[in-house]
C-alpha cells in the first residue's frame, strides 16, 4: 500500500527542506511520491523543494491562493491509493505511515486517520487560547475533522468529489470531514505523533490583522456559502458551535447601534457603548484570569464576526474545476 504525500506550500523556504527529508523518509518501504503544492510562493520555497527527488506543482494565474487549493492542487497530481497531507513547516514522524496503513486495513470504514500535531513553537495569545479547551487536535478516537492533515483513502475522496475546495480560505479541513461523514466514511485520531509542527510566531494582533488581509478568516462564511443546499447543511451548522458565538457579536453589535440611535446625545450614547464594551472586555478577562487575554479575545470575535458576511458573499469557483497550475520537476 503505497502513498502519495501532499506537502502544501506558501512561502517556507525555512522549514520545506526537512519537511521534504521527513516525508521522503517516512515512505512505506521507499514506495510512492512526494507532491510539493506550491500555492505561489515569492521565496526560495519552490527552488529548494526542486533539488529533491519529488514533483513540485505551482498554481498559475488565473489560481489565486487559498487554504483549500493546496491540497487539491496535489491530489490532481497524485496516483497513490493513499493521500498523507501535511504542510510545509511540519516534519513527519516516520512510524505514522505503516501504524496509519494498518488502521485503514483493520477498518474498512474508515475514510482517514490522523495522530498529535506537536507544536514546537508558540509565542502568540492565540494558541495559549487555543490548547486551553478540549480542540479537536488533541481528541483522540473518532473526529469531525483531521486538522494539520493526516493519511486519506484515495476512494473515499473521490466519492466526494474533490479533497479540498478552492475556494476556502479556511476551515478546508471541516469541509472535508463533513463531507465524508455525510457518506458514512468515520475519521479517526491515533495516540500517537504525526507531525512536529513549526507554526506562527507572531505577535497575535499582527497575525489577526494578516489573517484578514490572506482572507483566512473568511472561511467560516464561505463554508457555510458552500455548503447551503447541501444535504450537510443542517449538520454543518449543528456542529459549529462558533456560529452561535458569532451571532452573539451581531446582537452585541445590533444594541450598541440602538443605543447610539436612542441615545439623547452622541457623547453619552458613545459613553454608554463604550462602556459595554468594557464591561465584555472586563468579563472575558475574569474568565481567562488575563486582561491582555480577555482583551485579544474581544478584539478576534470582532474579526471572526466581521469576516462571517465577507467570506458568504465571495465568488465561487466549481470546487472540483482542474486547479491551473504548472509542474517544475518530477520524481524519478
Amino acid at each position: 500500500m503505497s502513498v502519495s504525500i501532499i506537502i502544501k506550500t506558501l512561502n517556507e523556504e525555512k522549514r520545506i527542506a526537512a519537511t521534504i527529508e521527513s516525508a521522503l523518509a517516512a515512505l512505506p518501504g521507499g514506495i510512492g511520491e512526494v507532491i510539493v503544492a506550491d500555492s505561489g510562493s515569492r521565496d526560495r520555497t519552490v527552488e529548494i523543494a526542486s533539488g529533491y527527488p519529488v514533483i513540485v506543482a505551482q498554481i498559475a494565474p488565473p489560481a489565486q491562493a487559498s487554504c483549500g487549493i493546496g491540497p487539491q492542487l496535489g491530489f490532481q497530481y497524485s496516483t497513490f491509493d493513499h493521500i498523507c497531507l501535511l504542510d510545509g513547516d511540519m516534519i513527519l514522524d516516520p512510524q505514522f505511515l505503516p501504524d496509519a496503513l494498518r488502521f485503514l486495513a483493520g477498518n474498512p470504514d474508515v475514510a482517514g486517520v490522523t495522530g498529535h500535531v506537536e507544536e514546537m513553537q508558540t509565542a502568540n495569545l492565540e494558541y495559549a487560547r487555543r490548547v486551553q479547551r478540549n480542540a479537536p487536535e488533541n481528541r483522540v478516537g473518532d473526529i469531525d475533522r483531521m486538522n494539520g492533515g493526516g493519511l486519506y483513502r484515495r476512494s473515499a475522496i473521490e466519492k466526494t468529489g474533490y479533497i479540498s475546495d478552492r475556494n476556502l480560505h479556511g476551515y478546508e479541513e471541516f469541509d472535508l470531514g463533513v463531507r465524508l461523514r455525510s457518506l458514512g466514511w468515520r475519521l479517526h485520531r491515533l495516540d500517537q505523533r504525526f507531525v512536529s509542527h513549526f507554526g506562527h510566531t507572531s505577535n497575535s494582533y499582527k497575525l489577526l490583522v494578516r489573517r484578514w488581509n490572506s482572507k483566512y478568516l473568511f472561511g467560516t462564511g464561505e463554508l457555510l456559502r458552500a455548503s447551503v443546499g447541501k444535504p450537510y447543511f443542517g449538520r454543518l451548522i449543528a456542529e459549529l458551535p462558533e456560529l452561535k458565538l458569532w451571532a452573539a457579536v451581531y446582537c452585541w453589535w445590533a444594541v450598541s447601534a440602538l443605543i447610539l440611535l436612542l441615545a439623547p446625545g452622541i457623547v453619552s450614547g458613545l459613553a454608554a457603548v463604550i462602556a459595554l464594551a468594557a464591561l465584555i472586555v472586563l468579563l472575558i478577562s475574569i474568565k481567562k484570569r488575563s486582561a491582555a487575554m480577555g482583551l485579544y479575545t474581544v478584539v478576534a470575535w470582532c474579526f471572526h464576526a466581521a469576516a462571517v458576511p465577507a467570506g458568504f458573499f465571495r465568488r465561487r469557483l466549481p470546487p472540483d474545476a482542474w486547479v491551473e497550475s504548472r509542474t517544475i520537476g518530477t520524481a524519478p
